[in-house]
């Protein structure tokens, strides 16, 4: 999916996806939930937390 298409179908700009997909960017939880709806997955699948030392 483009990054155009799959930010108007969430209502976010393209620079948003883009940033998500870079990891300069923490959506906010409903965006991931959105995020997991479009790709038929859970939020875990998508987003995982980085462990901290």
């Amino acid at each position: 999916m483009k990054q155009e298409k799959l930010a108007n179908e969430v209502g976010v700009s393209r620079q948003t996806i883009y940033a998500i997909e870079k990891g300069k960017y923490v959506p906010s939880t409903l965006l991931a939930l959105k995020l997991a709806r479009i790709f038929e997955t859970s939020v875990e699948e998508l987003f995982q937390l980085e462990e901290q030392d």
